[in-house]
């Protein structure tokens, strides 16, 4: 089973992410996704430098994955899209180091055309094999299953033959996207003037419920779970339903531990069983894992 870095939902200075993708050159994670998924506001990191990024981990060995933005709302999202596209389809010509993750149908769409090998994003709301054959059929090679995907439904569904099976395993679930922007307007701030306090938060705004309960997380137009989705202890379920990969989804802090302590578990030198106790510390909130037995996404099989 593979371990992939996922790409970075958080805003977080320049100086940050870069040294967080220099730490990360030296993990052992076998990909590692680059790119702005959540908002085009965001933009300390332009396409450049991320393929600059990208080429640095190449070159330490890492399959580097580049994401595309999850919500298309302007003509300039739909230019930067079809520009990473193009060049992905140039870079094809001289390597295949690169592939692109596909968050939404119009980058399915421009892929395909462009004859090119891609990564269907678990924001595709994938639940039939009829669709996973459509994505196959237009160059899919690896896709990452909804994150409420129960493994009743997975372990049944038919994927097609070499096509990989990534599960988001770690960090706060990505729930929902929204043309509004829920920070911009916990601040009072119109969106297009949100002063990018997104930067405020590098592991999300918690929201409580009124009876004070950590319910949601938001993270700009990003709807995150409060809690954090932990899957380590179930490894063996995870291989039953013919998982080849796991996703990590990077976190401000201790984010070496987590690729540290997942890798001993895929290379069986740490038991399923103990792996809580593992990464309780490098949790920013409790665990959840309702999703993955198909109870409520924030129930947890665990005590904490």
């Amino acid at each position: 089973m593979l371990l992939a870095l996922g790409p970075l939902l958080y805003y977080w200075s320049r100086e940050d992410t870069l040294d967080f993708y220099g730490q990360a050159a030296n993990w052992p994670v076998d990909s590692v996704y680059l790119g702005e998924t959540v908002c085009s506001r965001r933009h300390l990191l332009r396409l450049p430098d991320w393929l600059e990024l990208a080429g640095k981990l190449a070159d330490a060995g890492k399959q580097v994955v580049l994401s595309s933005q999850t919500l298309i709302e302007s003509e300039s999202d739909l230019k930067a899209l079809r520009k990473l596209v193009s060049w992905a389809g140039a870079e094809a010509g001289r390597s295949h180091r690169f592939l692109v993750e596909a968050n939404e149908w119009g980058a399915v769409r421009l892929l395909a055309e462009a004859g090119l090998p891609f990564v269907a994003g678990p924001t595709l709301n994938v639940y039939n094999p009829d669709t996973l054959a459509l994505l196959a059929e237009m160059g899919a090679v690896r896709w990452v299953p909804p994150v409420e995907m129960p493994r009743t439904m997975l372990g049944p569904m038919a994927v097609p033959a070499g096509m990989e099976t990534e599960v988001f395993a770690w960090g706060r679930l990505p729930l929902a996207f929204s043309a509004r922007c829920f920070t911009a307007r916990h601040y009072n701030l119109q969106k297009d003037d949100c002063q990018f306090r997104c930067l405020d938060h590098p592991d999300g705004l918690v929201l409580r419920s009124r009876e004070g309960e950590d319910f949601l997380a938001i993270n700009g137009i990003q709807t995150q779970s409060a809690k954090v989705m932990q899957l380590a202890h179930r490894l063996d379920e995870l291989h039953h339903a013919g998982v080849t990969g796991l996703r990590l989804s990077p976190q401000s802090r201790h984010m070496a531990r987590v690729v540290a302590i997942h890798r001993a578990l895929l290379d069986g030198h740490l038991a399923p069983a103990d792996s809580p106790a593992s990464l309780a510390a490098c949790r920013a909130a409790p665990s959840c894992d309702g999703y993955w037995s198909g109870q409520a996404g924030m129930a947890s099989s665990l005590s904490a």
